[in-house]
């Protein structure tokens, strides 16, 4: 039950109820009486001893195999690893501390300010982030589909809720097909498979792609100097008339539902194009292909940081946390010839790998105080 505590108590608690049980020889953990109050522990035996990892759909492959070989070639079990986006993520890693929070968070963006205080109003201090590697945002769709070589500023023109309407003011976006926004593009109706706003693929493709591309536009350069909180708004907030279709968590969905409707274009990780090459294709932005060099070295103008953020409070509850971040910024796993490579992860430089792996080291050391 546990709801009097303070949060910054509660993961001491459990710990302590444990530790009561134990010495109390109870194996029925469904209550314990602790003073005056009943406490539920929230889980117990072997689930208590697992690391529990939530977020990125674009990072959760990586971990999935990541915790696979921890859990192959370690004493530890397993971590269990569950996609809830990047948003979700963080609202799930953020609820408190102790061996029933996930503890660590996938992130396709770095936290933002407002999930930070989210984390530190429920005892959660300043988590350790890692970065673990690049992705590139894809504009995808079937390899039946027609070929796309598409701008910033024509993604904008196509998927903005309201656009500039010269003197001004804003009208609803009249665009219906990708014909209408520039001539180049393929006369078909404009349908665009991509992630909901909990979604860092989301995040990362309104500031990397719409922000941008609206920037081009006189009015909205003007609305960004004068307002920068209302050219935000309106860079960010995609058109709601079915368009777009927000298609959940789940890239391999969106690669299922455009093999069934070659017309439309879906918005993904890299590492799904990789996976499913046999079945779709990317488009080029402002001709520059989606690759492992253009997006490494920043050419491609939708490439992204990939990041794990692991919960320094639970280092003393959950064990091997520190043992499985060694595992993941290492070089057998996101080096060069690593087997994360095979996932479809663009690894960091040496230098910034080496960076991780000694602020890992950092991690373990404070693990072992």
């Amino acid at each position: 039950m546990m709801h009097g505590w303070p949060p910054a108590f509660r993961p001491a608690l459990t710990a302590a109820v444990l530790l009561l049980a134990a010495a109390c020889g109870r194996t029925d953990l469904s209550e314990l009486e602790v003073g005056d109050r009943i406490v539920t522990p929230s889980i117990t035996g072997v689930e208590a001893e697992k690391i529990k990892i939530v977020g990125s759909s674009t990072v959760s492959p990586f971990a999935t195999a990541v915790a696979e070989q921890f859990g192959a070639v370690t004493k530890w079990p397993t971590p269990v690893v569950e996609t809830t986006g990047t948003g979700g993520g963080f609202k799930a890693f953020c609820l408190g501390a102790g061996p029933s929070q996930p503890s660590i968070s996938d992130a396709s963006r770095p936290i933002k300010k407002a999930e930070r205080a989210l984390c530190a109003a429920n005892g959660v201090n300043n988590p350790a982030e890692f970065r673990v590697g690049y992705d590139g945002i894809v504009i995808a769709n079937s390899k039946a589909g027609p070929d796309f070589d598409i701008t910033k500023a024509e993604l904008y023109r196509a998927l903005a809720k309201d656009l500039p309407d010269g003197q001004g003011g804003f009208v609803p976006n009249p665009y219906k097909s990708w014909s209408e926004v520039s001539p180049s593009l393929p006369d078909e109706p404009i349908l665009v498979f991509g992630p909901p706003p909990t979604s860092g693929t989301r995040d990362a493709f309104v500031e990397l792609g719409m922000e941008h591309g609206a920037l081009e536009d006189p009015q909205m350069s003007a609305l960004s100097q004068l307002d920068e909180t209302a050219f935000l708004q309106r860079a960010h907030t995609i058109r709601t008339d079915g368009a777009w279709i927000d298609f959940g968590e789940n890239d391999a969905a969106v690669v299922q539902a455009l093999t069934k409707t070659p017309a439309a274009i879906g918005i993904l990780g890299f590492s799904f194009l990789e996976q499913n090459s046999d079945r779709v294709k990317a488009g080029l932005l402002s001709g520059v292909t989606p690759d492992f060099v253009h997006i490494k070295d920043g050419e491609y103008g939708l490439s992204r940081m990939l990041y794990i953020y692991v919960k320094r409070e639970n280092l003393g509850f959950v064990p091997g946390i520190a043992e499985f971040v060694e595992e993941f910024v290492s070089d057998g796993a996101m080096g060069p010839d690593g087997y994360l490579l095979d996932k479809g992860l663009i690894p960091l430089t040496d230098e910034d790998r080496a960076t991780e792996q000694a602020r890992a080291a950092e991690l373990k050391a404070a693990s072992e105080n």
